[in-house]
């Protein structure tokens, strides 16, 4: 890949790289098994969460315009970003012990980000573990399209980090081996449909902008947005996989330890830090990142940084990671 003008993805003939990691971590620290398992004070987050961001959109239902642009960049987007980490434990099963409750709590969450995701981030972000740079799929990678068109200027890519829900939904039809519509789609579809029908009637369509906008801070042109650049975006290849150990952790629910999660997805986000500090071995050696905002910049001003900037492979490589789930699941 050229350091100036990416043009393609750069591609491995390795396995995916964190199976061989979490064996060797279990290994050498068995005691990782004991950090395990659902954590369902996590319920209580979501609670706090989805009823400060309504009570939000509430107050601000006769605002103005400046006023929801700036309550949504400076607080309602860190709101959103959490709820979405909090997605993300669901999807692993761990707040409670019962999948279709964790499934249940995801629906929920869901719902000031207004965007029916939950079910459908559940089954892709799976399937990503599992096949990590798989073209055919994981939802994680661009299409080749998207990243031709994005390109790696300054304003392809603050268009694209702006409109990444969008460009994030555009990716499912490449992904023709899942099957996209299902009971738990269509019933978080119309609770969607339900929540934004209630709450234009009841706050009003400004509360909805300041909801609306919220959702696409949270994942998009906003420091938070460097998150989905930090997981797997090459910026010390061939390592694919990097963590966030900056203060932003605190409100982000520790989500930026990616490369422990992906090692041991079982252990939920109030030990996740642990497993660095019980295994430093493993990675104090690898690139880590400690600002998002700076990587934030980074990517939008560093034209050697683009969507292809990723790591992809292909033909099932995806086994071992199945196994690494197992492996995780086992402990």
């Amino acid at each position: 890949m050229s350091q100036s003008r990416p043009l393609e993805f750069a591609r491995s003939t390795e396995k995916e790289p964190h199976l061989e990691r979490a064996r060797a971590i279990l290994r050498a620290h068995p005691e990782i098994k004991e950090l395990c398992g659902p954590t369902p004070i996590t319920a209580l987050f979501v609670l706090l969460l989805v009823g400060g961001q309504v009570a939000i959109a509430w107050a601000l239902r006769d605002s103005p315009w400046w006023a929801l642009l700036a309550t949504a960049w400076l607080v309602g987007a860190f709101i959103d970003h959490g709820l979405w980490v909090l997605i993300h434990e669901c999807t692993h099963n761990l707040v409670f012990r019962s999948p279709r409750l964790n499934a249940a709590l995801q629906l929920f969450t869901n719902l000031p980000i207004l965007f029916p995701a939950a079910a459908s981030f559940r089954k892709y972000h799976l399937i990503h573990h599992r096949f990590q740079g798989d073209t055919e799929l994981d939802a994680d990678l661009a299409t080749p399209f998207e990243a031709r068109l994005v390109g790696n200027t300054f304003f392809g890519k603050a268009f694209w980090m702006l409109n990444f829900w969008a460009f994030q939904a555009l990716r499912v039809p490449r992904l023709k081996r899942v099957p996209f519509f299902d009971r738990w789609y269509v019933a978080n579809m119309t609770i969607q449909l339900a929540f934004i029908g209630a709450s234009w009637a009841l706050l009003g369509p400004r509360a909805l902008v300041y909801m609306f906008l919220s959702s696409i801070f949270a994942i998009g042109l906003h420091p938070l947005g460097a998150r989905w650049i930090q997981e797997h975006y090459l910026v010390k290849a061939p390592q694919e996989t990097y963590s966030y150990y900056g203060p932003l952790n605190w409100v982000a629910f520790n989500v930026g330890y990616h490369n422990e999660h992906h090692d041991v997805m079982r252990v939920p986000w109030t030990r996740l830090p642990k497993v660095r500090q019980l295994a430093p071995e493993f990675y104090d050696s690898l690139h880590s990142h400690n600002s998002w905002t700076a990587l934030w910049l980074k990517f939008l001003f560093d034209p050697s940084l683009s969507l292809y900037s990723r790591m992809t492979r292909s033909g099932g490589s995806g086994d071992g990671a199945v196994q690494a789930e197992e492996v995780s699941k086992a402990a």
